[in-house]
């Protein structure tokens, strides 16, 4: 039986990817809900901790196997708002660091229906420092750029090639099936000794994390999984991992012998 609810939509951040990096609030607003609408990012362990009653939508979208359109995500935000009542809107990392939530929140508002926004842990910060990589460090780099490999019309940003041009840390989301291209843009303005990770199934117990540089980046990434998404690092600040230059060393014996 469905309860009798006025319609409201909450848009909560799962967290990177692990189940326990969701915040205490968005765990107990994912508790409230009448219904939830999930993406592909969301950790299945999180689910399972919610009422079995509770219905769960999959909505994700995944290298071009996408199950609902945004416009069509968007409409079924409002259709379920007036079914069920509360409508929870699950996504990974945080809503509004390339989540489209403002589409949502304005579609949904169109309808007169309040939107609540709970603000969820980023993977742009937190899959580098789960790997011992500060986006900041004094002496190494003092500011970071945040950046999608993927526009609507599936162009770079421009930002890629400003941002390669400063001294700043670069992070960039959606690029795993780009690598390559990123890497030779990247290195038309920095060093080929420029440290560079790909960090894949973040917070994960299967997370991975490859460690070069752009003069050896196109060689060792070649075997890359790019249906698994990954967040690529670029800038001095990924000598910070632990194995950087006991893999360094490797590489340099390598080429020596």
């Amino acid at each position: 039986m469905i309860r009798d609810k006025k319609p409201r939509v909450s848009l909560v951040g799962a967290g990177p990817g692990s189940s326990d990096l969701i915040t205490r609030r968005g765990f107990s607003i994912l508790q409230s809900a009448d219904v939830i609408l999930f993406d592909a990012l969301v950790s299945k362990e999180l689910l399972h901790e919610i009422d079995d009653a509770i219905p769960k939508i999959y909505v994700g979208k995944r290298c071009n196997a996408h199950s609902y359109s945004q416009e069509s995500i968007n409409k079924l935000l409002v259709e379920k708002a007036f079914e069920y009542g509360h409508v929870v809107r699950l996504k990974g990392g945080d809503p509004f660091v390339f989540g489209r939530a403002s589409e949502e929140i304005e579609y949904a508002e169109n309808f007169g229906i309040p939107v609540t926004i709970v603000p969820g842990v980023t993977s742009a910060i937190a899959v580098p420092q789960s790997q011992g990589i500060p986006l900041t460090k004094r002496g190494i780099s003092s500011s970071f750029w945040v950046m999608t490999a993927t526009k609507k019309d599936n162009s770079f940003s421009e930002d890629l090639k400003l941002a390669s041009q400063s001294s700043a840390t670069m992070v960039i989301l959606m690029g795993v099936r780009k690598i390559n291209t990123i890497i030779k843009q990247v290195a038309n303005f920095r060093e080929d000794n420029t440290p560079i990770a790909l960090i894949q199934n973040g917070t994960l117990k299967n997370e991975s994390c490859i460690i070069g540089t752009l003069g050896n980046g196109l060689e060792l990434f070649t075997n890359v999984d790019s249906a698994q998404p990954g967040i690529i690092v670029i800038g001095n600040v990924v000598s910070e991992h632990p194995a950087f230059f006991e893999e360094e060393l490797q590489r340099v014996l390598h080429d020596y012998i």
